[in-house]
């Protein structure tokens, strides 16, 4: 049993750690204009931050299940990993739609038309 909690915790923070980092290199590609990069590379970093603090939480706790299930190790790990690889996508589908909305609202203003 520590061996497939210690495989889950690998392969959980792993596939958070990977999809945290194609948030921030999605938010590297959108703030290539020179005009919306800052605002797009600093909403990246924070939603990447929001996603893994978030992520890092809920993988811990589906984690906390795999004691529960000792009767059947191999199908509480499977469980809790698909469990988790399944909110870990959803989260990641929210954070990048978060920064796509980001980047539709900075490009809908006229930096040439505001007020000083």
């Amino acid at each position: 049993m520590i061996v497939l909690a210690v495989l889950y915790i690998i392969l959980g923070f792993g596939a958070l750690t990977a999809l945290a980092a194609m948030i921030l290199r999605i938010g590297t590609l959108l703030g290539q204009c020179p005009e919306s990069s800052a605002a797009i590379r600093a909403a990246a970093v924070t939603i990447a931050t929001g996603f893994a603090a978030i992520g890092a939480g809920g993988v811990i706790l589906i984690g906390a299940v795999l004691p529960l299930l000792n009767d059947a190790p191999m199908v509480g790990f499977l469980a809790a990993l698909g469990f988790a690889a399944l909110c870990l996508g959803l989260g990641f589908t929210q954070a990048v739609g978060t920064l796509r909305a980001v980047m539709q609202d900075y490009q809908r203003k006229d930096p040439v038309a505001e007020p000083a």
